[in-house]
Order: structure tokens, then sequence, then C-alpha cells
């Protein structure tokens, strides 16, 4: 279990656990970059967009402890070449 409670402040939760930001984005909290994030808590933002606190919190605890995501893989350096056909 994380450390995140309402009383955590917005701006730290989303640095600290990244994959947050995108459930702010579904609660339609636009709250990245926005500079009362730095000041606001959980609890006030929640307050401010008329958001469940609880349900809220929960997702985010979702998010939190999610296995990261795969990134894109690199190409491989044996690729085969293209084919290019003589005109």
């Amino acid at each position: 279990m994380s450390e995140l409670h309402d009383q955590r402040l917005v701006d730290e939760v989303m640095r600290q656990w990244p994959p947050t930001v995108a459930v702010f984005l579904r609660y339609k909290m636009r709250c990245i970059g926005c500079a009362i994030g730095r000041l606001h808590t959980i609890a006030e933002a929640c307050r401010e967009h008329d958001v469940d606190p609880r349900s809220f919190l929960t997702d985010l605890e979702i998010a939190i402890l999610a296995p990261p995501r795969p990134s894109c893989p690199q190409p491989s350096a044996e690729l085969p070449s293209p084919i290019i056909s003589s005109l």
C-alpha cells in the first residue's frame, strides 16, 4: 500500500507517481500544470471538481499499484532490408 491519502498535495502525487496523471484526466480534473496543484490537497481538488474522494483515491491507488506498462519495443538491428525493385 502506498502512502497516498487525501491530504497529499496534487502536484506531489503526480510527481511521485506519474501514472496518476491519467486518473486526474479521466476525472476531468485539469490539475496537470496548474499552479494551484502545488497548494491543493487531493481532498480540496475533489471538492472543487465535485469528485467523490473515495472513488478517486481508489483509482489513484490502482494506478500506483499497477505494473508498469511496457514501452514501445525498439527496432532490432537485424531487421531485413527492404526489397527494391528495379524499374
